[in-house]
């Protein structure tokens, strides 16, 4: 199956266009710390890079739907001020973009980082230029599950799943666009492992940004 069918490419954010690590974890640290929660390895908070918040801090530990909000917004003093900064846009993200566009394709931002957020990274990377749009979740913490932002973008867009295709490091991203009928590219450089991307089944799999620009420039076959 050639690239060249995909008119349309959906990215996410955190872990396939930018390293969000230090920003992401140190504010789920702040956050816990304030549910006198300590955690000293940042490490250990990569689990909450990609899912949404509220999600990640019910599953990883055990907080009600309201102690959950109440770190999501503890997250946020840190993260709105500070943590949206720490961050390291991936080395050759710039040269795939300026590609895709050459070649005439759709670009949109598909996060489940709320959109107010995604856009100061975006723009402070210098590369929001290269987006029609940038689509990201509500801080009421609607529209936060992958698979609905994608339906979301589809409809909005008025895209035929056919011809679009959603990058991303995590199964939620592969999970989402398989929910609307879209095809994939899992990412092996960002924060979902081989075992976590595989086994979610993307259509295609790129271990670098390298392979993922020359997927694109050589329209070669997926995996």
């Amino acid at each position: 199956m050639s690239s060249s069918r995909y008119s349309t490419v959906l990215f996410d954010l955190d872990g396939t266009l930018t390293d969000p690590k230090i920003g992401i974890t140190k504010g789920v640290q702040y956050a816990l710390a304030k549910a006198q929660i300590v955690v000293d390895d940042l490490d250990s908070l990569e689990c909450f890079i990609g899912p949404p918040l509220a999600v990640s801090f019910r599953e990883f530990y055990g907080f009600s739907d309201a102690d959950a909000h109440a770190a999501v917004a503890a997250y946020r003093e840190y993260y709105s001020v500070t943590g949206l900064y720490e961050n390291l846009l991936y080395g050759g993200i710039q040269e795939l973009l300026e590609l895709l566009r050459a070649q005439g394709r759709k670009l949109i931002v598909a996060t489940s980082k709320p959109t107010v957020f995604s856009k100061t990274v975006v723009e402070h990377f210098g590369i929001a230029s290269f987006f029609d749009e940038i689509v990201g979740s509500n801080l009421d913490g609607t529209l936060s599950e992958k698979g609905e932002i994608i339906a979301h973008i589809l409809k909005q867009h008025q895209l035929d799943p056919e011809t679009t295709v959603m990058i991303g490091d995590r199964k939620f991203d592969i999970i989402g666009a398989q929910a609307n009928v879209v095809d994939s590219i899992a990412v092996g450089y960002g924060y979902g492992s081989g075992t976590e991307l595989l086994a979610a089944q993307p259509t295609h799999f790129a271990g670098t940004v390298d392979e993922l620009r020359a997927f694109f420039a050589e329209g070669k076959e997926g995996r």
